[in-house]
């Protein structure tokens, strides 16, 4: 058995490939991220992966669209979005696949 904590990933990310991570994997990528209320994320796409978010706690939006906990939502590759928390939020993602480098801004 090994144990790792949540506080030893970089923003959450826990598997993936990448380092730090619990699992090195190029098939996915995994994060619990928490987020305060008011936390921001600037538009951005992924080329390649497809991105599933759980709002595990809290609300948010993204697109200009509310999710509150218990709502997945899926991006496929090039679509993009923003993502802004109205109140304290968890989140789970999962990244298929693993790319590095595949996060680019959207201009606004």
């Amino acid at each position: 058995m090994i144990q790792r904590h949540l506080n030893e990933m970089v923003g959450g990310w826990m598997v993936g490939d990448f380092e730090p991570t619990c699992i090195p994997s190029t098939a996915c990528e995994v994060a619990c991220k928490h987020y305060p209320e008011g936390a921001v994320e600037a538009a951005h796409v992924h080329r390649v992966a497809t991105e599933l978010t759980l709002i595990a706690t809290g609300r948010v939006t993204m697109n200009g669209r509310l999710f509150s906990a218990g709502d997945i939502i899926i991006l496929e590759p090039g679509e993009a979005t923003d993502f802004r928390t109205l109140e304290p939020t968890t989140t789970v993602v999962v990244k298929m696949p693993s790319v590095k480098g595949d996060k680019y801004p959207v201009e606004a």
